[in-house]
């Protein structure tokens, strides 16, 4: 799993979530460093065991087995992937001989031993010199600063002044201090992708020459010794502009509309609320529904659960209408009724908002609820002079208060506005 990013502009305001994502890199950067003595103790056991050497092999096979890479994003590129898997190939090569013995060439120690060290003592030395910095920089900016909002606005307008600069020159400070660990910080999480992987390839490179088996292991290992130089060498060429691309990636990501949907998602996704008849009266239970309108499938997946119940998944409806419930039939707000093939009766679904509702409702043809006439009688449903009047009344409310609305003359009636129009007229 990837970790977040960490950006300069962060090191600025010294959040919380900042020093979080700080203390995930601090984190891999100890295992990377554990890490690294596992393989310069394994190395020099290696190479030192002769006798023990099968042994040997197989308990570095199994720590470079036992490493995963993690690299920063969900993407990996070809290099990054070839980088990442190259551990389990060594190990895999390493397995094919462990039976036989070997011998180890005299420059074992400068091809393996000393570039881990090097990497460790001066990337990862380096940097925790750094870490130990900017931890002394802000210490000393956040107590400076404590003593700087207790003093006295009655003291002397030179004093302050004084006060205010020697503030402002230890914020600098520990803002370079955090500048320059985030930079050391993100240098040796890139850096290690080629500084640690380099040495053991060119360590097992001469391993394999030293073996009685050395023409058929060597010509067996060299394309994929090839392969794996070549994503070493193009992940060492792209590490200065690696940064860049993410910051440009990040901002590209950051102006693309949030409206987008992208195929194959459903046509409205997101919480509903679900009247629930009980034994002891009606309760409302939490769904997370996806419709989609051209199958008319609605899945409901339950996302509250009572206590002791079994866990239940998601169930499938086809939705055979809806309709808004009537404001006066419920005491809840924003509700809608839908009935389906597979549940017998009418679900009442309650959603977040009035404009939620509406973009359900438009997404499943919903419909406005009937208002039935009082009139029983048939002679007073019979149209006279008053029932011509009211319908003049109905063409003059319509000419003048909806000739320009859309959906009454010029394309199909939206059921919305046609019930606002009713509304304002009554």
């Amino acid at each position: 799993m990837g970790h977040p990013p960490l950006e300069f502009s962060d090191c600025y305001l010294d959040s919380p979530d900042f020093r979080e994502r700080l203390k995930c890199y601090e984190q891999e950067l100890e295992r990377t460093n554990k890490f690294i003595k596992d393989v310069i103790k394994d190395g020099n056991a290696l190479i030192s065991a002769m006798r023990n050497y099968s042994s040997a092999v197989q308990k570095f096979s199994q720590t470079l087995q036992s490493f995963q890479f993690d690299f920063i994003g969900d993407t990996l590129t070809d290099d990054e992937i070839n980088i990442a898997e190259s551990f389990k190939e060594f190990a895999e090569l390493l397995n094919e001989v462990e039976n036989e013995r070997m011998m180890m060439v005299h420059n074992a120690s400068d091809l393996l031993i000393k570039p881990l060290e090097n990497f460790r003592k001066e990337q990862i030395g380096f940097t925790k010199e750094r870490k130990k910095k900017f931890e002394k920089d802000g210490e000393r900016f956040y107590s400076l600063l404590d003593r700087h909002l207790h003093l006295s606005s009655k003291k002397k307008e030179s004093q302050l002044q004084e006060a205010d600069l020697q503030v402002d020159k230890e914020r600098h400070n520990f803002f370079e201090s955090s500048l320059d660990y985030v930079y050391q910080i993100q240098e040796v999480q890139e850096s290690k992708k080629f500084n640690i992987v380099e040495p053991v390839l060119a360590f097992l490179h001469s391993l394999f020459i030293s073996n009685s088996l050395t023409v058929e292991l060597t010509q067996d290992f060299l394309p994929y010794k090839q392969q794996l130089q070549l994503s070493l060498q193009n992940t060492r060429n792209h590490f200065s502009s690696t940064r860049e691309e993410m910051e440009e990636l990040k901002k590209r990501m950051k102006e693309a509309p949030q409206t987008c949907k992208l195929p194959g998602q459903p046509t409205i996704e997101g919480y509903l609320y679900t009247q629930e008849k009980w034994a002891l009266g009606i309760s409302w239970v939490k769904y997370y529904c996806q419709y989609e309108k051209e199958t008319k499938t609605l899945t409901m997946t339950p996302m509250e659960q009572k206590p002791g119940a079994k866990q239940q998944g998601p169930l499938d409806l086809t939705l055979k209408y809806c309709v808004r419930r009537k404001t006066e039939s419920i005491d809840k707000r924003f509700c809608f009724d839908i009935e389906t093939n597979e549940r017998p009766g009418t679900i009442t679904l309650q959603a977040l908002s009035e404009a939620n509702r509406r973009l359900w409702m438009e997404a499943m043809d919903g419909k406005e609820p009937i208002y039935h006439s009082p009139i029983t009688k048939q002679e007073e449903m019979e149209l006279n002079e008053v029932g011509f009047k009211f319908v003049r009344k109905c063409i003059n409310v319509i000419e003048t208060k909806g000739i320009k609305t859309e959906g009454l003359y010029r394309t199909v009636g939206s059921n919305i506005q046609v019930q606002k129009l009713l509304n304002a007229f009554f």
